[in-house]
């Protein structure tokens, strides 16, 4: 693995980085690879791959129950990923780290456990306008299912969360959680966490916060914050899939219910009576993903080795200069002009539907992605149906900006 220096990614420091990534060095089309859909997924460097592989040919076993050699081992490689999540996002206690499949069923979870277990009918959800699906379904679900209530606050034409407009649904004291994204996955607007935080304290609401974009881009304390749920997703921060986790204030989860029953999650059973393991293993039941484990634990330490401020730096240069470029191209709108963004942008071309674009895009070898990025309530809020987007990883480079400017100048020039 190549370490970075820790104040900034250079032109030879960029070149030395990207070769941590296997798939970076394919060709598509005939073209080199140019992978712009990293909001989707990231691609994975090679420590990723190893520890995985490595796991699997040198020491697999199930987990925590087995009193072999080999479970013991696998055992410490699983868990140290706990401290190392826990790490991550300085939360106060590795127990305090609950797995998940994703940021989707963390989320879920919330809803599930929190939202059912600890929250009362007639109480209030808030989400805002920015939300992906996955933090829009479960509170529409604990609905109807429980009698909560759904808020919706409002974005303002720059793709920024209204606070005016959190604010006053907060007014009646009757919210009892606050649900935002951290970083939207459409617009790259990062959300004023502290601001939200402070505010829906002072009405008496909790706070959680989907994670999944900005812990890839900036680095996360969750203490400083003053979040109470927090949660993301491995395979955007260059790990596997089928891993994220749900950090949580210890009081929180000593309150809610489990929300799986079966193996690994409890103390003891009998037919009359079950009692449920201690948090957080009271709500990870079953065999869980091992090896997705082992890998996030690689992606955090090859993250931790290129370091935040790096990665942070980076982007920034990278975001100024695509949204300096792709601003020239005539007919071209970029959706959102938030002024705290991340690599992420998303646009619409005159006379193309997004996936033409990105279908011509690929032609070139470049990856984009096109639709509605599991958003419709925002792409509706923006006034269009789909965008193009195109997102950044550590891995991008300028040149690959510019390679995509001049191919979306040709993309224009076919439909004129």
């Amino acid at each position: 693995m190549n370490v970075i220096a820790p104040s900034r990614i250079g032109v030879d420091d960029i070149a030395r980085l990207r070769a941590d990534f296997p798939i970076l060095s394919q060709t598509v089309r005939g073209k080199p690879l140019v992978f712009l859909d990293s909001a989707a997924s990231a691609q994975k460097p090679r420590v990723v791959i190893d520890a995985m592989v490595g796991a699997m040919e040198t020491q697999y076993a199930n987990i925590h129950r087995g009193a072999h050699w080999m479970s013991e081992r696998t055992t410490e490689a699983y868990e140290a990923t706990r401290d190392s999540v826990a790490r991550l996002l300085n939360a106060g206690s590795r127990n305090e780290i609950v797995f998940t499949r994703n940021s989707t069923e963390a989320i879920n979870l919330v809803a599930h456990s929190y939202g059912r277990g600890v929250m009362k009918p007639g109480e209030a959800v808030v989400i805002s306008e920015m939300e992906h699906h996955s933090n829009i379904v479960p509170w529409q679900m604990l609905r109807d299912a429980h009698g909560i209530e759904l808020r919706v606050a409002a974005v303002t034409d720059a793709g920024e969360l209204d606070m005016a407009s959190l604010e006053a649904l907060l007014q009646d004291g009757r919210v009892g959680l606050v649900a935002v994204t951290h970083m939207s996955n459409v617009l790259g607007t990062y959300t004023p966490a502290e601001g939200i935080v402070a505010l829906a304290h002072a009405h008496g609401a909790k706070v959680l916060f989907d994670g999944s974009q900005a812990v890839v881009h900036r680095r996360i304390d969750v203490q400083a914050l003053g979040a109470d749920f927090y949660v993301f997703t491995g395979h955007k921060l260059y790990g596997p899939t089928g891993i994220g986790a749900l950090w949580a204030r210890p009081e929180l989860l000593e309150a809610m219910p489990p929300w799986m029953g079966g193996g690994d999650m409890i103390s003891s059973v009998t037919f009359e009576k079950t009692t449920w393991a201690r948090v957080p293993h009271k709500f990870e039941a079953g065999t869980p993903a091992i090896l997705e484990g082992i890998g996030l634990d690689a992606a955090i330490h090859y993250i931790e080795a290129v370091g935040y401020d790096s990665i942070s730096a980076h982007e920034a240069v990278l975001t100024e200069h695509a949204i300096a470029r792709l601003s020239a191209i005539e007919g071209l709108r970029i959706i959102g002009r938030a002024q705290d963004r991340g690599g992420v942008i998303s646009f619409t071309l005159d006379g193309a539907h997004a996936h033409d674009v990105a279908t011509l895009a690929d032609r070139s070898g470049i990856a984009l992605r096109a639709g509605h990025h599991c958003a419709e309530p925002l792409m509706r809020r923006m006034g269009v149906d789909s965008t193009a987007r195109a997102s950044f990883g550590l891995y991008t480079t300028i040149e690959e900006i510019d390679f995509l400017a001049d191919t979306l100048d040709r993309v224009r020039a076919f439909f004129v």
